[in-house]
This record gives structure tokens, sequence and C-alpha cells, in this order.
């Protein structure tokens, strides 16, 4: 069993953090959007 950081929290990124952790795997999906968090994301300024 691995440690494993999966950066995108999008259908990819879920779908491999998903896999991953079937298959034995300690997994955190890392991603910039506040609303996985259940907050509102907001786009920020350039």
């Amino acid at each position: 069993m691995k440690n494993v950081a999966v950066v995108g929290a999008g259908y990819v990124g879920l779908t491999t953090g998903a896999a991953l952790a079937y298959l034995g795997h300690r997994v955190a999906v890392l991603d910039v959007a506040e609303a996985l968090r259940g907050g509102e994301a907001r786009p920020q300024a350039a």
C-alpha cells in the first residue's frame, strides 16, 4: 500500500483516485475549486 496524491478532481482524477483506492492505496485527491469542499467556487483575479 502506498500513499498517493492525485492533482485534479475532474472526471479522470476522481476515476483514477477511486481505482487506486480500490487497489488498496491511500489516496488524497486535490483540486483548487472550493466547491469540492462545500463552499462556493470563485474565480481568482489574474
